[in-house]
């Protein structure tokens, strides 16, 4: 019988599970600065779009960057990096004199975001065993939905302060009361100086080091991974046997067709996801339920409430991963998605007219949280970290992240053109039509990898038995 350390598994996950808390927070936090960075800036449509979009631009630069630092300097330094950036990121946000200096330290924070996105749940996935991978590597999604929940609730917190009357002097009148959305964005410091501490207790990734050689300190850390020995010499024979010689890891290898058929899956499921409406939800809910009659203070309630519904749901989804399985998640998921939308879709067209009450609108977002929270948010992580070749899995998730990243974008900048222009119903419709392709994709051309090692789902992309 396989015994492992789990308690040293959970720590190693936690710890790099961190820099999903960062993305989320991140990620989060825009959406109760919105209104008020638009106020003080003068910003249109347009300007409010390129606002929340800058940082996402910064998020492709991470990514396209991430993989191939990831398999250069190797998956710890890369988190150390990441740590860094979104340091800087949040201190210079809060202490911004102008709208140019806000947007280049929030670019900063999300070539963060990107390197972090693709080196975490990395790290957690070349760490854990087969039959945990899917919680293990789930702890970083959940960490990000932790993520989303802080920014929540410190929006909230915070903005609450700012009008309780208040009088305070110099910096802290701007951070807690005057411009309270510096605060909001600054306090992401505290974290992101936790996390790059941290760092520093944990090992390199095991199979990292056997791609570049380092076998003495490889096996070093299997061994508190794999409490028997046999098992950690099984582990280290069958990573040296995928990952041949380092130098054969290149581009090249990324077009042999079944690696390049994995990566076009992973592309697919990346953008789509982003096309089925969970970035707009997060980064303009107050704004959506702001239009829809409530006061700001509701909306940033109700904001609160989806981030609470979506940490449940993700606890909820990393229990049942490996037992359920990856693709039985996403039928479900998805399909209560589609749902969701739909009446989200109804209200914005006949809820006015029909005299429904926001609870309705409430509900069913709540709803469509829940379903993509328990699907493709728990699963997209999982899949793209274990999917490709080591030779080239740093590369291969830069690439399906690059295509995640502009998606994020396209959204992030395209829904408020999108809510004005073809309106909130069917902006919501267009999501729903999304979710259809996502579906098909994973039904005829995902394999369930759930309880398979990592050098086996490799095998079965390259088709060595």
């Amino acid at each position: 019988m396989k015994q492992y350390n789990f308690a040293y598994l959970i720590f190693l996950s936690v710890v790099a599970a961190l820099g999903g808390f960062l993305f989320g927070y991140d990620t989060a936090v825009i959406s109760g600065t919105i209104g008020m960075v638009a106020s003080q800036f003068s910003l249109d449509s347009i300007a409010q779009g390129w606002y929340v979009g800058c940082a996402l631009l910064g998020s492709i630069g991470g990514v396209l960057v991430a993989g191939y630092m990831g398999d250069t300097i190797g998956r710890k330094r890369s988190m150390i990096i990441a740590a860094m950036l979104f340091s800087l990121s949040a201190a210079g946000c809060a202490i911004s004199g102008s709208l140019n200096e806000l947007v280049i330290y929030r670019i900063i924070g999300g070539v963060g975001i990107g390197i972090a996105s693709i080196i975490c749940p990395l790290y957690i996935s070349e760490l854990a065993v087969a039959e945990y991978r899917g919680r293990l590597v789930s702890c970083y999604q959940l960490a990000i939905t932790v993520g989303f929940l802080g920014a929540y609730l410190v929006n909230y917190a915070l903005l609450n302060y700012s009008q309780s009357g208040a009088e305070l002097t110099g910096w802290a009148q701007k951070l807690l009361v005057s411009e309270v959305w510096r605060g909001m964005l600054g306090m992401e410091t505290l974290p992101a100086l936790l996390f790059f501490a941290v760092i520093f207790a944990i090992p390199e990734s095991p199979r990292w080091q056997i791609l570049k050689g380092d076998l003495d300190n490889a096996r070093s850390t299997f061994k508190r991974v794999y409490l028997v020995p046999a098992e950690v010499e099984e582990q280290v024979t069958a990573s040296q046997k995928v990952s041949g010689n380092v130098d054969d890891g290149n581009w090249r290898m990324l077009f042999t067709p079944g690696i390049f058929k994995a990566l076009l899956i992973g592309v697919a499921i990346a953008i789509l996801g982003q096309f089925m409406g969970v970035n707009a939800v997060l980064y303009y809910g107050p704004k959506i339920f702001e239009d829809s009659g409530l006061s700001g203070g509701d909306s940033l309630f109700y904001q609160v409430m989806i981030g609470l519904v979506n940490t449940i749901t993700t606890i909820l989804a990393l229990v049942i991963i490996d037992k359920v399985g990856r693709k039985q998640l996403i039928y479900w998921g998805v399909s209560g998605m589609i749902v969701s939308l739909l009446l989200i879709a109804f209200y914005f067209s006949f809820g006015e007219s029909m005299g429904i009450s926001s609870l309705f609108l409430l509900t069913f977002f709540l709803a469509y949280i829940f379903c993509c929270a328990l699907s493709i948010c728990a699963v997209v992580w999982v899949i793209l970290s274990e999917m490709y070749p080591v030779k080239v899995r740093g590369i291969a998730m830069s690439i399906a992240g690059f295509s995640l990243w502009i998606g994020t974008y396209l959204i992030g900048q395209l829904t408020p053109w999108l809510l004005e222009n073809i309106t909130p119903a069917g902006t919501f419709l267009l999501f729903a039509a999304m979710c259809v392709p996502y579906m098909l994709i994973m039904w005829r051309l995902v394999p369930e990898t759930t309880g398979k090692s990592l050098e086996e789902i490799e095998q079965y992309w390259t088709g060595k038995n």
